[in-house]
């Protein structure tokens, strides 16, 4: 594989490597016909993200040497960001970028070519891998907003850094409502300082969400897709379902598309997080007609939606619109098709920093099912395809 990356775009290519940086500490890097991807995937499997960068978007780009299969590698993210780690000097300084895969030497170089002759060369060891992707379908989620990255940038510019949780909900007049997430404190008594943007619709190219709805998600990822969206001058895709279920968050243009899926908080009520709408005092409809109400966080989970499906096959159809992923041992608990037993509660994988609390958000690629038949035709699924190794 070799693609050669000149004039901006060598600054729009670290922008999109310092949002990926954002989710996973691994980078998946597969060249396509359709053109490079960039994959990643945190640990909890709770966010995933990808970004297709299209043969245009390239002055050179050679998806694979003549009567060779495609090479595909995974390399650690700190040693792929550090050749982007200033966007400043890869402004003024950077005139081309060549990456290029070598198989023989397991070796990515990277090189840039700098003004004045300067070349500065990176060769970083990866390791084979299976592609990494995630079976999704914005088409089947009822709610959708898009709007340019610029109002949802400045919508969360007054959130704190620290903040871990944002709700994105539709007020009573159909307007925006981003409000800052706390968990309820044992002690009643201790008030956190809440932070709410209300947005008209008129600010939207497209709002199509009921009054009421809301969902709550991580905003450190958000604001990784966001940034990028914003210096790309994009608008922002939000496509998402009942809480529990996972949002799509999409750019797209003719030279790349970026979709970034993340876990929902999955919540039966709102709590004190309740926006001004009075239907967000309801409780959530169940998913399943078996569902009781239970004090336990995952008594709403429809897990079936977004269950894995384990599969062994090793082929690449339609990889540039379905971003696989493997799991470890650990994340694999043997289950049958019906519900799931109680010990899959306690196989939840940690939390890391930058990813949902536990027992919060139930991991997208969480749980197995052996015959994806019987998954339910719920909106939004999100499987996941098992890669044969690691390495």
């Amino acid at each position: 594989m070799k693609c050669l990356v000149t004039g901006g775009n060598v600054k729009v290519l670290g922008k999109a490597v310092h949002s990926l940086s954002r989710i996973g500490d691994e980078l998946y890097l597969e060249p396509l016909e359709d053109g490079l991807s960039l994959r990643t995937v945190n640990s909890s499997r709770s966010a995933y993200a990808c970004f297709l960068f299209a043969p245009l978007f390239f002055q050179q780009y050679q998806a694979a040497t003549p009567g060779q299969d495609p090479l595909r590698c995974k390399i650690l993210m700190k040693s792929f960001l550090s050749v982007f780690r200033s966007l400043a000097m890869l402004e003024k300084t950077v005139e081309k970028c060549c990456i290029s895969l070598n198989g023989r030497s397991s070796r990515l170089v990277v090189q840039l070519h700098c003004k004045y002759g300067v070349r500065k060369t990176h060769n970083l060891s990866f390791q084979d891998c299976e592609s990494l992707q995630a079976v999704f379908d914005p088409a089947l989620c009822p709610h959708v907003l898009r709007a340019p990255a610029r109002v949802l940038g400045e919508a969360v510019l007054p959130f704190p850094p620290a903040l871990a949780e944002v709700t994105l909900g539709i007020d009573c007049g159909r307007r925006v409502i981003l409000r800052s997430y706390q968990e309820e404190e044992a002690d009643s008594t201790v008030k956190a300082m809440v932070t709410e943007m209300s947005i008209g619709e008129e600010d939207f190219q497209q709002l199509q969400a009921q009054e009421g709805v809301a969902i709550t998600f991580c905003l450190k990822e958000f604001r990784g897709l966001l940034s990028f969206a914003e210096s790309a001058n994009l608008s922002l895709s939000i496509y998402f379902d009942a809480p529990g279920r996972p949002a799509i968050f999409a750019i797209e243009d003719s030279l790349l598309e970026g979709h970034f899926v993340l876990a929902t908080l999955l919540e039966p009520y709102l709590h004190a997080q309740d926006l001004r709408s009075p239907q967000l005092q309801r409780p959530a409809p169940p998913l399943q007609a078996h569902s009781t109400p239970h004090l336990d966080d995952f008594a709403f989970d429809d897990i079936d939606s977004y269950m894995i499906a384990m599969e062994t096959s090793v082929g690449s159809e339609g990889s540039r619109a379905l971003p696989s992923i493997s799991l470890s041992p650990g994340l694999q608990p043997h289950c049958s098709p019906g519900p799931c037993s109680e010990e899959e509660d306690a196989a939840e994988p940690s939390t890391v920093p930058g990813t949902p609390p536990p027992k919060k958000f139930r991991s997208l690629f969480f749980g197995s099912i052996l015959a994806p038949v019987h998954s339910p035709q719920g909106p939004s699924p999100v499987l996941a395809e098992d890669s044969e190794g690691e390495g």
